[in-house]
């Protein structure tokens, strides 16, 4: 079993006054973060040339796709049958990033093959953690 997804995926910085702009960040799931997904953006789109990394729930991904998701940081909704548009909102600022539906969700479908849905636990170090204090009752 594979304990990490890396899928880059071709995407749009949508901005008001230009062309949107092609970029390429990578997907990532981890077993050991099985709620989460991360989102890494290369160097050359980071405001600092340092690249960006955004985390959010995996159950956000997986709404979003098919409907309007999100609240905080992160924001989600469907753009047309093959359009996903992902709002990253920070105190300096927002940036939206538009990307195929499809790459999402077939990274989304891979992803559970890491951790299969519904599976997502705290780990075997909480298992094993708890095992060793119910031990000393």
């Amino acid at each position: 079993m594979r304990l990490t997804l890396e899928q880059p995926v071709r995407a749009r910085l949508v901005t008001p006054d230009h062309p949107a702009l092609p970029i390429r960040p990578t997907l990532r799931y981890a077993a050991t973060d099985p709620f989460a997904v991360h989102i890494d953006f290369p160097a050359d789109v980071s405001e600092d040339d340092r690249g960006a990394t955004w985390t959010f729930a995996r159950s956000l991904l997986e709404e979003g796709l098919d409907s309007a998701a999100g609240m905080g940081d992160v924001r989600m909704v469907p753009s047309g049958r093959s359009r996903t548009i992902i709002e990253f909102h920070a105190p300096h600022g927002m940036v939206t990033i538009r990307f195929g539906t499809a790459a999402l969700r077939r990274f989304l479908q891979r992803s559970y093959s890491v951790v299969e849905r519904g599976r997502e636990d705290l780990g075997p170090e909480l298992d094993h953690g708890l095992l060793s204090l119910l031990d000393g009752v």
